[in-house]
Formats: structure tokens, C-alpha cells, sequence
């Protein structure tokens, strides 16, 4: 029955979950057809189930006040992730998924707290719930936190690949764009070669050598950290006891049974230690070693810093300079379109956003590049 209609933001903001539900369904009827794992397949297809019904619910909603849902089709973000989830496979987009789940959870609470939430109030309540069981569910499989939506960072082969790119690109087009400000590039060009492949090799060579010394650091930590609690419980054994107890307490154990739970596992040392490390100092399996997150951050800044150096190696003067410009602006756009994959923006907002950004740094290394030169 038609209620009272709402208002063209609440619309909206109802419209903006009604499409992250169906392309929550979207994404996990792809991980179920690419999931080898069968019991992992199982889980997809009914996540892909009840994704539909949280549309269904939108669905309903909106239409009990007034407001028409479309045709369901995928936003361009949603058709690159599962593309991209086709080409390196479904771990890429579980592990991604998992932190749409959390976004899901933030937004629905966020929704629920709202005082103005009316008549959504009771269904952001389900589907937060809902979401966090489908986060659980996620981080079984991934071998993650459970709860995303308390964590900030993202990680993984495709975001050091993305932001090493991203840097290399931006950098060097600046720097090019500098030269090509500075001198006669139809007499000069070999000046703008010379400077823009130093310049790419410099870059790479810094952000590959950032990229090991970060992830070295963060080794270095965690194994500080867990030979630490190593030695706890080599010298307090009934203390680490007790805090296990208590965290399988926390989770739901009553509390004999949580006592007699952590007693097992202390008969293990490397057993209790592991999952010490999981359940206390949230430290998990490392994906990547430092020399790894090191020669594929150096190397996609490669790449990138290499993009606006390439047409003057195959073309001269004035044309060099416009199709360096226009193959530089067509990859910050990409870059930024493909960023929206960990940021959860819209692809053409973070494209254009990136389009801007090189767009500014064309022209302030141009200008400071003209201005150089009168100066010295």
C-alpha cells in the first residue's frame, strides 16, 4: 500500500542501496561460477540469494512510497570488478567484496542512527545485521578480520600495482611537462628522452625501494610482536590461558566451556601461539613478502612514469608534445576509473578526479618549467 512519499534525497539514498544490493548479487553470482572450491561456491550462491532479497527489500520500500526502481543493470565498477575477478580470479574480488560488506555494515548503521530514517529504520537494522554475517562468512574464506567495517587500509597485488602506477604516471608527466616548458622541444627533444627516462628509472627505483622498505618494517614488527607473545606465554602460561578463555568467552562460549577450549590448545604451544597471534595481536597470514611488494611497486611505477616519455621516441615536435599530453590524460583516467575498486567511488567520478589531478600537474610543471628558465 502507497504511504507517504519521500523526498528526492531520501530517494536517492534509498536508490544508491537498492544498487549496491543488486550489485553485491551481481558480484557474488560471478564468484560462485568461478569458485573451484565447491563448499566455497555453495556459500556464493546463497550470499548471491539473499543479496537479491536485500534488493527485493529496497525494492518494496521504495515503491510503498511513491518511487519507481529501474531495471537492474551493473554500474561500470561493478562490470571492471568482475572482469577483473575473471582475469586474476575470485580471490581478488572476494577479498574485495568482503570490504563492500563493511562499507554495507558502516551505511546501514549510519542509516539506522539517523533520526531522519523513518520508515527505513527497521530494514537498515536487518541488512546491517545481514551484511556483517555475509562479512563473517567473507573473512572465513579469505582468512580475514570479520569485522571490515572497524578497518581502513586495503591491500593486496592489485593496489601496489594501481598506486605504483598512479605515481610513476603523475611524477614523471609533471617532470616531462617541466622540460618541455624549459626548452625548444622541436631542437631539444633529446633533453626531454634523456630527462624523462632518468626521471622513470628514478621514480621506479625510489618507489620500489619505499615498497620493500615498508613491507620489511612491517615484518620486522609483527615478528617482534609475536616472539613477544611467544615469550608470554613461555613465562606465563596460565595468564595467556585465562585470555583465551576470555576471548572465546567474547565470542560466544560460555565460560566453562571456553576454559576447557583454551586448556586444550595450551597443550600446544605452536597451536595457542598461532592463535594468539590471529584472535589477540590481529595479525594474519602475510600475503607478500618485502622484495615482492618492492619489484612490483618499482615496476608498475615503470610503466607509468614510461607513458608520457614513449611518443617521443616514435614521433618529433609539436605532435610528440599533444599525443604525450593526450595519452597522459587518457591513463589518469583510467588509473582513477580503476582506483574506485578500493575507494568505492563511482568509476567516472574517479576518473575524472584523476583526469584533474594530471591535468594540474601538466600545468604547473609547464609553468614552473617557463618560469625557470627567465630566472636562470
Amino acid at each position: 500500500m502507497l504511504t507517504d512519499r519521500v523526498d528526492a534525497k531520501t530517494a536517492k539514498r534509498w536508490l544508491h542501496h537498492w544498487q549496491d544490493e543488486g550489485d553485491a548479487a551481481f558480484l557474488y553470482g560471478i564468484l560462485a561460477e568461478l569458485e573451484p572450491n565447491p563448499r566455497n561456491a555453495e556459500i556464493f550462491r546463497k550470499l548471491n540469494q539473499v543479496e537479491q532479497r536485500h534488493t527485493e527489500v529496497w525494492t518494496q520500500l521504495l515503491g510503498d512510497h511513491g518511487v519507481q526502481t529501474p531495471t537492474y543493470k551493473p554500474t561500470a565498477r561493478t562490470k571492471l570488478m568482475a572482469f577483473l575477478a575473471r582475469r586474476f580470479g575470485p580471490s581478488f574480488l572476494t577479498s574485495i567484496l568482503l570490504k563492500e560488506e563493511g562499507r554495507e555494515v558502516r551505511a546501514y548503521l549510519s542509516l539506522y542512527n539517523d533520526s531522519a530514517a523513518g520508515p527505513a529504520k527497521d530494514a537498515a537494522r536487518t541488512l546491517a545485521k545481514e551484511s556483517a554475517e555475509h562479512a563473517g562468512d567473507l573473512a572465513e574464506i579469505t582468512k580475514s578480520d570479520a569485522e571490515p567495517w572497524h578497518r581502513t587500509g586495503s591491500g593486496g597485488f592489485l593496489r601496489n600495482v594501481i598506486y605504483g602506477f598512479n605515481d610513476g604516471l603523475t611524477a614523471n608527466f609533471g617532470l616531462v611537462a617541466g622540460v618541455i616548458g624549459a626548452t625548444n622541444v622541436t631542437k631539444s627533444i633529446h633533453i626531454v628522452l634523456v630527462t624523462g627516462i632518468a626521471g622513470a628509472i628514478a621514480d621506479a627505483l625510489s618507489m620500489g625501494a619505499s615498497g620493500f622498505l615498508a613491507a620489511k618494517s612491517e615484518q620486522e614488527v609483527y615478528d617482534n610482536e609475536i616472539a613477544m607473545e611467544r615469550d608470554e606465554m613461555e613465562l606465563m602460561p596460565e595468564v595467556e590461558e585465562e585470555e583465551l578463555a576470555l576471548i572465546y568467552e567474547a565470542k560466544g562460549m560460555s565460560a566453562e566451556r571456553a576454559r576447557e577450549v583454551a586448556h586444550e590448545l595450551m597443550q600446544s604451544p605452536e597451536a595457542a601461539l598461532e592463535e594468539k597471534v590471529r584472535e589477540e595481536l590481529k595479525i594474519g597470514e602475510a600475503h607478500a613478502t618485502p622484495l615482492r611488494e618492492g619489484w612490483i611497486t618499482g615496476l608498475a611505477t615503470a610503466i607509468g612514469a614510461f607513458i608520457p616519455v614513449f611518443p617521443f621516441l616514435i614521433l618529433h615536435g609539436v605532435v610528440a608534445v599533444w599525443f604525450a599530453f593526450i595519452l597522459a590524460m587518457v591513463s589518469h583516467f583510467a588509473v582513477g576509473a580503476t582506483r574506485s575498486i578500493f575507494t568505492g567511488r563511482g568509476i567516472i567520478r574517479s576518473g575524472i578526479d584523476m583526469f584533474v589531478v594530471g591535468m594540474g600537474v601538466a600545468a604547473i610543471g609547464y609553468v614552473t618549467g617557463v618560469a625557470l628558465v627567465h630566472v636562470f
